[in-house]
């Protein structure tokens, strides 16, 4: 399991409550070019309609290799692949207030691209200062461990 992309802001700025994995729906230079490094989860987010899921603005870009690729948008949504009962849990604790749906991790499984994204709900100002504080102080316990 290689990680290909990490959204490490989503775990700042929402409280992680539970993961799920899907396949993503990629044209063949998307897939080249996400093996290659060349994507980026910031600022996107999963959202449901007619019972599918969608990955929205996840960037990826055009492999330099496939050469002139007229229309092509980075940005596009691009399609999930779930469990019909996946689905309907999903879109039933979206319902619920204060949820929802980030994407946390893309990463390849054999020879497949997978994305890693959490049920969440978002923290409060001082929350972020609560876990702010939380990590110096483990940081400084472990300095002060190796010394």
């Amino acid at each position: 399991m290689t990680a290909l992309a990490d959204n490490r802001k989503a775990r700042f700025d929402y409280e992680i409550l539970e993961t799920f994995e899907a396949g993503l729906v990629l044209s063949g230079q998307e897939v080249k070019s996400a093996k290659g490094g060349h994507l980026n989860l910031r600022g996107s987010y999963v959202t449901l309609h007619n019972n599918e899921a969608y990955l929205i603005n996840a960037h990826i870009s055009a492999y330099p290799f496939a050469g002139e690729l007229p229309g092509y948008d980075p940005t596009r949504s691009r399609k999930l692949l779930l469990r019909q009962r996946e689905l309907k849990y999903l879109i039933g604790k979206t319902q619920e207030k204060g949820l929802t749906i980030v994407p946390t991790k893309v990463y390849t499984k054999n020879r497949l691209i997978k994305l890693e994204f959490a049920l969440a709900r978002g923290r409060k100002q001082y929350d972020k200062r609560e876990a702010i504080k939380k990590r110096d102080v483990q940081r400084e316990l472990r300095r002060t461990a190796t010394n």
